[in-house]
């Protein structure tokens, strides 16, 4: 019975801790948690949302819907065909006044169409479904395609999302990217829509979908923090900088970033502070720009027309030096009553080479002296803004993309974590509550094993009593038959063969006193006496001659093979069964002949002595002796009177309760 408990409880708790390690392995805590930091210090390395303030372009907005299935579509033409590999759509971004910063009206789903001159259905490049999950986010959407040759492209809409002021449905965008490599291709291209809803003033327009400008500050993980250029008041009326790039170079992009002024919210100045009115930018070859080719010029008719970047790009064109001549120049109005009011910066000048910043730690110079400088030329080109280091505008946007992927991942993660923890509490009570099982079923365990000992000892005293009672028992008494035959032989008349028998028995006398001196040595492990009852046949036939000498007796075996094979304990009990027996019939039954058959079958072992003495006579009961002897072999014991006198013993028992063996 403690065998089976402790099987079950050992069962129990192995099939709770299976349960509990396969629960781990789904949701390791150790797992959610290195997710959670690794995000973290992915965090730490990327760009973060840091948003315009002040006035500027918003970008486009189409005409207003009641239902979301409604199609809006931009097509965007870029000209010659060019290979492009990277699209980016960059959110307009509404403040809600509940949830916070929103994208307000980006598509929920959409396709986007590329194709070349002639070709007017083009093919489907990139797809996006309302299971796709696009939204909410303040982020650019970065499509990376593989590459594909085109010279136009188009978003049409297949669901549209709600404007967040009314709940119509519209399609807003403030910025289209199309990439080649590290080129826009799409800045400053043509524009076409299905729908504008547009008013006179408006910062919304279709042309602002490609302008450059972004809702965002580039806010790099790293750098120094640089403050960029500014002048003092009072400069040049055409003031100008100048940089030598070293060597003749194809170049054919500008990026021009707007001074640092103001980190407040609101601003406390204009964006474009210090930007000229009018910019002319030159390409040389000679050091004097008697040379000089235009490569662009910038003119500022309104607040819509500056941000943080302007970025320029023109037909690739090489040379060696570059100017920017402010031809009208930037009035503080400030200080315009006072007279001296122009004023020229920059935060940074990039100019490009096939992708490269060629500028960079390059030495600027200008064509005016200012006395009240507050900034040094050589921020012009020290390759940080006010929060850091210059990104490439791809790998920004490719930044911000990656910031909201982790961002939407993070609450799931710390969600998942969280759950752990509470099942991983609830896991700690189960087993709380199992230890304490476990402890009520060790005490009981143990209480169930002291019962089983004291129930082996109780049956050990009965077989040790047993095993006195009959194998003394018998002992004594032949030695008691061999002591009167002895006498019997003493008190005749002497003769030389007589005194050999004499001599005979006494030794016999010898013989059993030695081994009943064994067996009460041995008697409390007998199992354990070394060359006792090795083999029954034998036993059985020597004990049958030695306690039925002067009784005629016939013993015979069927199976020897079997029996040999028996188990020690089995051979013991069955030898001391019939010692037993054999003993009955010499003090009780007056019995002269005595039959003993032993047959062994696979199943079954069968013993039956049977001898013609006065039966069992009134008596109903067993011998108790019998009785004790067959319940330790575990075997079924009837004894019976037969027809023409004697008794029956007969002794069953099957072999599957025997097992073989040594």
């Amino acid at each position: 019975m403690s065998h089976y408990f402790n099987l079950f409880v050992t069962l129990l708790l192995s099939g709770l801790l299976i349960g509990s390690e396969c629960h781990a392995e789904s949701h390791s805590i150790s797992e959610l948690e290195q997710q959670i930091e690794n995000i973290d210090s992915k965090l730490g390395q990327l760009a973060s949302y840091s948003l315009r303030s002040g006035v500027g372009a918003v970008g486009y907005r189409s005409q207003t819907h009641k239902s979301a299935h409604q199609s809006e579509w931009i097509q965007i033409e870029l000209g010659e065909t060019t290979p492009i590999d990277q699209i980016v759509l960059v959110p307009t971004i509404w403040r809600d006044t509940k949830t916070g910063l929103r994208a307000d009206g980006f598509p929920k789903a959409f396709r986007i169409i590329a194709g070349i001159t002639g070709d007017t259905e083009g093919a489907v490049i990139a797809l996006y479904q309302e299971s796709d999950k696009l939204l909410p986010r303040i982020a650019p959407l970065v499509m990376s395609i593989p590459e594909t040759r085109a010279s136009w492209l188009r978003l049409e809409t297949i669901r549209l999302s709600p404007r967040i002021w009314n709940g119509d449905y519209v399609l807003q965008l403030s910025e289209i990217m199309v990439f080649s490599g590290e080129e826009n291709v799409a800045l400053h291209k043509a524009v076409e829509t299905s729908s504008l809803k547009q008013a006179l003033g408006e910062a919304r327009d279709k042309r602002f979908l490609v302008d450059g400008f972004v809702p965002y500050l580039m806010d790099a993980a790293d750098g120094k923090q640089s403050a960029g250029y500014m002048s003092g008041l009072g400069i040049h009326e055409h003031p100008s900088f100048s940089i030598d790039l070293g060597q003749v170079l194809p170049i054919n992009r500008i990026h021009l970033h707007s001074a640092d002024l103001s980190d407040t919210i609101p601003q406390a100045v204009l964006d474009g502070f210090g930007i000229p009115n009018k910019l002319l930018v030159e390409g040389a070859n000679l050091a004097d720009f008697s040379d000089a080719v235009r490569l662009f010029e910038y003119q500022k008719n309104s607040v819509y027309d500056t941000g943080p970047i302007l970025t320029k790009r023109f037909s690739e064109t090489s040379c060696r030096y570059v100017r920017l001549t402010a031809t009208e120049a930037f009035i503080d109005q400030e200080s315009h009553a006072q007279g001296s009011d122009r004023r020229i910066g920059f935060s940074e000048i990039e100019i490009f080479s096939r992708g490269q910043n060629v500028a960079l730690d390059k030495a600027f110079e200008s064509n005016f002296m200012s006395r009240n400088s507050e900034r040094s030329l050589v921020t012009l080109s020290d390759g940080n803004n006010f929060y850091g280091s210059i990104l490439p505008t791809r790998g920004w946007m490719s930044e911000l993309a990656q910031r909201h992927a982790l961002e939407t991942q993070r609450p799931i993660l710390v969600a998942a974590l969280q759950q752990a923890y509470k099942q991983q509490k609830a896991q700690l009570r189960r087993m709380g509550w199992l230890a304490a099982l476990l402890l009520v079923g060790i005490g009981f365990s143990i209480l169930i094993n002291s019962l089983i000992s004291q129930r082996n000892i109780f049956k050990t005293r009965e077989r040790i009593a047993a095993n006195l009672h009959d194998e003394l028992g018998a002992n004594l008494h032949a030695i008691g038959m061999l002591g009167e035959l002895a006498k019997d032989e003493v008190d005749a008349t002497g003769t030389r063969q007589e005194l050999a028998e004499l001599i005979e028995i006494v030794d016999e006398i010898r013989s059993v006193s030695t081994k009943t001196s064994t067996a009460a040595r041995y008697c409390t492990n007998i199992l354990e006496t070394p060359g006792l009852y090795e083999n029954l046949i034998e036993e059985m036939t020597r004990t049958s001659k030695l306690m039925l000498a002067d009784i005629e007796h016939d013993i015979a075996f069927e199976g020897e093979a079997i029996l040999s094979h028996l188990k020690r304990r089995a051979r013991i009990d069955l030898y001391l069964f019939y010692k037993e027996c054999l003993t009955n019939i010499i003090r009780h039954s007056g019995a002269t002949e005595v039959t003993t058959r032993l047959t062994a079958t696979k199943k079954l072992i069968h013993l039956s002595v049977i001898d013609n003495g006065r039966g069992l006579g009134d008596f109903k009961e067993l011998p108790i002796s019998l009785k004790r002897r067959a319940r330790l072999l575990g075997g079924q014991l009837s004894i019976k009177s037969n027809a023409a006198g004697g008794t029956t013993i007969e002794l069953n028992y099957r072999l599957r309760r025997l097992r073989f063996g040594k």
